[in-house]
């Protein structure tokens, strides 16, 4: 009796894994059937599949790029981390330099409201029609000073969110966060006040580096610390720095921030995608609001 017991249960033993044979296994992929093992499951819209038939991409489940690695907010994993962020630093010494070279340009890209003032009819300035000076206000820079530290502020934060967030969602956060603090200042500042510098996105890296932070747990205070002191030099009334834009690129930070870092596996892209979509709907309402005034 012992042996017959014995032969029924090796006949009742699971199979193993087609790429680990020693590791028994009850569960196969739904697409070939063959054994997989945990180490060799990927999660499927039903079940789960093995890696060849991920990568063959054939069938119903997950594309091939499944088992890419992912960072934190779902964004694939660049070779350059900081891609992105060299882009855009390249971007503002560009301008920057084209400004230094013709005095008259920074007129053309400053975010003005409109100009000449009232009585008079607006001739140039957001209120008529050059909404263009929303963006490219974000990259003008005159001083030295000014782009110097808004460039090292942008290469130490922006290079560690890019790489945690990926460069089309850090790239999303940039620009929804500079707009916000554009339309802020559009909204908020005399509309014959010029506003330049890249500030209002910085504050919104600001935002979201401590959200994201928060997220993984890390010491908080580094970055408190350094935007309180940023905020006391945003409302002091002696350097003349736009508070509009600083305080609007910080609040979008740090709800598109939430949106990447926060938002549910299986609706991560609409979630965070559709957050800025948002931002960028009160930017546009409050762009035309201020225009109606201003018109």
């Amino acid at each position: 009796m012992d042996q017959a017991a014995s032969s029924s249960q090796d006949a009742r033993s699971a199979p193993g894994c087609y790429r680990h044979p020693d590791r028994e296994t009850g569960v196969r992929c739904t697409r070939c059937e063959k054994p997989i093992c945990p180490e060799c499951m990927i999660s499927a819209s039903v079940g789960f599949q093995c890696p060849d038939c991920v990568r063959s991409g054939s069938g119903t489940g997950h594309a091939p790029t499944a088992a890419q690695p992912r960072t934190i907010a779902g964004g694939t994993i660049a070779a350059d981390p900081r891609l992105v962020t060299k882009i855009l630093v390249g971007i503002n010494l560009a301008v920057f330099i084209a400004v230094r070279a013709s005095d008259s340009l920074v007129n053309e890209l400053a975010l003005i409201g409109a100009w000449p003032p009232a009585p008079f009819t607006p001739t140039m300035g957001v209120a008529d029609g050059q909404w263009y000076r929303l963006v490219t206000s974000m990259f003008t820079h005159q001083e030295i000073w000014h782009i110097g530290f808004n460039m090292l502020s942008l290469w130490w934060l922006g290079g560690p969110l890019e790489a945690a967030l990926g460069r089309a969602r850090y790239l999303a956060v940039y620009f929804a966060s500079g707009l916000a603090g554009s339309a802020l200042a559009y909204l908020l500042a005399s509309p014959t006040t010029a506003t330049v510098g890249a500030s209002g996105a910085i504050f919104g890296l600001f935002g979201a580096t401590a959200v994201l932070m928060r997220r993984l747990n890390y010491d908080l205070r580094p970055i408190i610390a350094l935007l309180v002191i940023n905020l006391i030099f945003t409302f002091n009334p002696g350097f003349n720095i736009s508070w509009q834009a600083h305080i609007g690129g910080l609040v979008a930070g740090i709800i598109t921030g939430y949106a990447m870092v926060h938002a549910p596996r299986e609706r991560r892209a609409l979630v965070q995608y559709g957050t800025c979509a948002l931002v960028l709907a009160v930017v546009v309402i409050m762009t035309l609001l201020r225009t109606a005034q201003l018109a």
